[in-house]
C-alpha cells in the first residue's frame, strides 16, 4: 500500500470524527476524547517504534527535493509521535542542504554549496516573494519560502517579513522579522522576532505600537532582536563603480566562516501565548519609548562578529562595464547585483576564503532576481540583506 494512502487513512480517521462535533462546548470536549481514543485504537498507532522509525527514514531518504518532499511534512503533521520522529530524522540545511520545515529558514545554509533561490518583485503592492529554486534552468516553478512587504514611514522604511504570502503584517502570527532603513537608505538593521541566541536583548521602537485593529493581539510577540547591520558607502561625487556595502552579523561569530567554525542555530519557533508574551499597552507615552538601535557609523568593526563585504568586481575593457563571475546565475547587468565574502580586519585572510562567496544576488528578469546563499547565514538573513538592495539610495548611486 502506498504511504500516501496510509497518511490519508490516518488523517481521514481523525478528521471524520472531529467533523461530527460542531454544536456545543460539551460535545466538542467529548468528541476530542473520542478522537484521541480512536487514534490509540488505530492500527497505525500500534506500530512498534523501531518499525515506524525505519519506515519514516526510508520516506525521508526518498524525498530528495520539492514538491515531492511535502510527504515528509505530511508525516510530521499526523500526530505528536510521528512529528518527534521526523524532527530527529530530518537533518538541518547545514548537513542535508534541504529546506524542509519552516524553522529551516532560520538555520544556516549548507557548507559546501550555495542553496539556490530566487526573488520575485511585485511593484504594484510593494511586495517581494522568496522561492526555493526547484530547477536550475527555470525561475518559474519554485517552493514558496518567505514574503516581505515594504512600508514607508516619515523617517525610515520597513520591510516586514512573514512566512505567509497572504498576510504580511507585524501583527500576524507568521511574522518572523523585519528590515529597517534610515532616511537616506544607506544604513539598515535586520531584526529577528525571536532571540538568535541565549541572552539576546529585545529592543523596542516606535513601530512596536500596533497600528491596525487586526494587529492588536496579546498573543503576538512585539519584541525585536537586532541581528545584523548593513551599511552602503556614500557616493556623493558620483564616481564610477558599483555599490559598496558591508554587513556586520551581530549574531554570528567571525570564526563561523572558518572550515570548522560554528554558527548559532535556532531549533524551533517560540510559540507565543498569554503567559510568555504579556500584552503591551496599546498606546505609549513618548517618555517610555526607546529607540531600537541607532544607525551609527559602522566603520569600527565589532570584535568577534562576522563581517561581510561585497566582492570587488573587475573592469571589463571590451564590455566597458564592471564584471563579477556569477557562474551563469545572473544574466542582466544591474547596480543591485552583488557578491558577499567574509572580511576580517587586521587579519590575513586566506585566498580561498576571499573567493568563497557566502551570498550572491543578481538580476535575471524585469522583476526576477536570483539569491544564492550558504553557511553561516540563513535564508531569512540572506533575504533581508537582499531586500536592502531594492531600497532607493539617493546618496549611493
Amino acid at each position: 500500500m502506498p504511504f500516501k494512502s496510509i497518511t490519508h487513512d490516518v488523517k481521514g480517521e481523525l478528521g471524520s470524527i472531529s467533523r461530527k462535533g460542531k454544536s456545543r462546548s460539551l460535545r466538542v470536549v467529548q468528541d476530542s476524547l473520542v478522537c484521541i481514543n480512536a487514534f490509540k485504537q488505530s492500527c497505525w498507532a500500534t506500530l512498534p517504534y523501531e518499525l515506524l522509525r525505519d519506515v519514516l527514514m526510508r520516506i525521508e531518504a526518498s524525498e530528495v527535493t520539492w514538491p515531492t518532499r511535502k510527504t515528509v511534512v505530511s508525516c510530521a503533521g499526523v500526530c505528536r509521535n510521528w512529528r518527534e520522529i521526523m524532527k530527529e530524522i530530518v537533518k538541518t540545511p547545514e548537513i542535508s542542504g534541504k529546506l524542509t520545515f519552516p524553522i529551516s529558514l532560520k538555520q544556516p545554509g549548507p557548507r559546501d554549496s550555495l542553496l539556490q533561490c530566487y526573488i520575485k518583485r511585485s511593484c504594484n503592492n510593494q511586495t517581494y516573494y522568496l522561492y526555493l529554486g526547484l530547477y536550475q534552468s527555470s525561475n518559474e516553478d519554485g517552493k514558496f519560502l518567505l514574503a516581505a512587504r515594504k512600508c514607508r514611514r516619515p523617517t525610515c522604511t520597513d520591510y516586514i517579513i512573514s512566512l505567509n504570502a497572504d498576510d504580511v503584517s507585524k501583527g500576524s502570527n507568521t511574522y518572523i522579522g523585519k528590515l529597517r532603513s534610515n532616511f537616506l537608505g544607506t544604513k539598515f538593521e535586520i531584526y529577528d522576532s525571536q532571540p538568535p541566541n541565549v541572552g539576546a536583548k529585545v529592543t523596542k521602537s516606535c513601530s512596536t505600537r500596533l497600528m491596525y485593529a487586526k494587529q492588536i493581539s496579546p498573543r503576538v510577540p512585539t519584541g525585536n532582536y537586532p541581528i545584523a547591520h548593513i551599511s552602503y558607502e556614500l557616493n556623493v561625487l558620483g564616481s564610477r563603480g558599483p555599490r559598496r556595502m558591508q554587513c556586520i552579523m551581530d549574531a554570528i561569530p567571525t570564526s563561523s566562516s572558518e572550515l570548522e567554525g560554528v554558527a548559532p542555530m535556532q531549533t524551533e519557533f517560540l510559540h507565543s501565548n498569554l503567559d510568555t508574551f504579556p500584552s503591551l499597552p496599546f498606546f505609549r507615552s513618548k517618555s517610555t519609548r526607546t529607540k531600537s538601535s541607532q544607525f551609527g557609523p559602522l566603520s569600527s568593526l565589532r570584535d568577534g562578529m562576522l563581517v561581510l563585504k561585497n566582492k570587488a568586481p573587475r573592469w571589463h575593457e571590451q564590455l566597458q562595464c564592471w564584471c563579477l563571475n556569477f557562474n551563469g546565475r545572473v544574466t542582466v547587468a544591474s547596480v543591485k547585483n552583488f557578491q558577499l565574502v567574509a572580511f576580517a580586519k587586521n587579519v590575513v585572510v586566506r585566498q580561498e576564503q576571499q573567493e568563497n562567496v557566502i551570498l550572491q544576488f543578481g538580476k535575471v528578469g524585469n522583476d526576477v532576481f536570483t539569491m544564492d546563499y550558504q553557511y553561516p547565514i540563513s535564508a531569512f538573513q540572506a533575504f533581508a540583506i537582499c531586500l536592502s538592495s531594492f531600497d532607493t539610495k539617493i546618496a549611493c548611486e
